[in-house]
């Protein structure tokens, strides 16, 4: 199989190098691969502001389960671990609901992905994973 970056990293210019390809797919997964209809359709209050009948609030939950898995197979694709793409498929489930019922603004859901990928990378690196 073709490794992208050596994971579990085993010395620290590999560890940044991981930390920066989870950077990397993070943007991509966040920005060009959510699209608009992710983006509002993800967003349950969003819904409910727009009352429009082609968008029903219902498809919130189909949005951000998709926009997730999106993210989750980022992970996986880099890393090589299913469970790390299980568990930020969690994660960014919590972040991102957050995030769009107003607890968080956008720098601090932008800031606690990061923070992810890089005890992501710290778990790894220490042998724990």
């Amino acid at each position: 199989m073709f490794e992208l970056v050596e994971f579990p990293p085993l010395e620290w210019l590999s560890a940044l190098k991981v930390l920066f390809a989870l950077c990397i797919g993070h943007a991509v997964a966040d920005f060009p691969l959510q699209g608009e209809y992710l983006a509002t359709g993800k967003n349950r209050r969003f819904l409910i502001r727009m009352q429009d009948p082609a968008r029903p609030q219902s498809i919130w939950v189909v949005c951000m389960t998709v926009h997730c898995l999106i993210h989750a197979g980022a992970v996986w694709l880099i890393t090589g671990s299913a469970l790390l793409g299980a568990v930020e498929f969690v994660i960014h489930w919590a972040i991102d609901v957050a995030k769009c019922e107003g607890l968080t603004t956008f720098n601090q859901d932008q800031v606690l992905h990061v923070l992810c990928k890089m005890a992501y990378v710290g778990i790894a690196w220490a042998g724990m994973l």
